[in-house]
């Protein structure tokens, strides 16, 4: 009775280390998220389910989300995970276009940063009509700055897609890391596995 009783307190014990060690790799390390709309296509799919470093940007307290170790910032071009400003119960993912300081200005779908065009690599745009500032930021844009300590973000599927254009900055704290890995994708449309998909790396 008493090996029974030290086998079942042995179990208990590698199962509560097992839960916590998993809970401190999601909360500090690395989380799993899955891409629920097109807005980063088509980079991301929806049905993708991505591992993201959170690492990568610094350790953060839980809820208050204050950095306890600096370690990085978003640069740009990262992917993005945040906490999305307008509902803090969803979670968002978008590529970074603007850092703190940095002069964002759209111009007829043409992104220019400090001045510059933008090389925009992974944008992609799907609609041909060129709407005016004055009726919706989506096409022409700015220029706005950046506050310190912020990002601008937006989705590769540019005409798709609501982020920064529409909603404004991303605050660090609120970043929550980087999507580094494709680890799963599930096509639900044809019901099958996007086979060619898994194990991609997210540039």
């Amino acid at each position: 009775m008493t090996d029974t009783k030290s086998k079942i307190r042995e179990y208990a014990e590698a199962i509560i280390i097992a839960i916590l060690i998993a809970m401190v790799i999601r909360t500090f390390l690395v989380q799993a998220f899955k891409i629920p709309s097109g807005s980063m296509l088509p980079t991301l799919q929806i049905g993708d389910h991505i591992l993201v470093n959170k690492f990568i940007y610094g350790i953060k307290i839980p809820y208050f989300r204050t950095t306890l170790i600096p370690v990085g910032t978003p640069k740009r071009g990262d992917i993005a995970v945040f906490i999305y400003p307008m509902d803090r119960s969803k979670d968002f993912i978008k590529r970074v276009i603007g850092v703190g300081g940095d002069t964002i200005e759209i111009i007829n779908k043409k992104i220019f940063v400090n001045g510059f065009p933008y090389n925009d690599r992974y944008g992609v745009y799907t609609d041909d009509i060129i709407i005016p500032n004055s009726m919706h930021p989506r096409d022409n844009f700015g220029p706005v700055k950046v506050p310190p300590n912020s990002i601008f973000v937006m989705g590769d599927n540019r005409d798709q897609s609501y982020d920064s254009r529409f909603w404004g900055f991303v605050p660090l704290k609120d970043v929550m890391g980087k999507a580094f890995v494709l680890y799963w994708s599930w096509d639900s449309k044809n019901r099958n596995v996007r086979w060619g998909r898994i194990g991609r790396l997210l540039r």
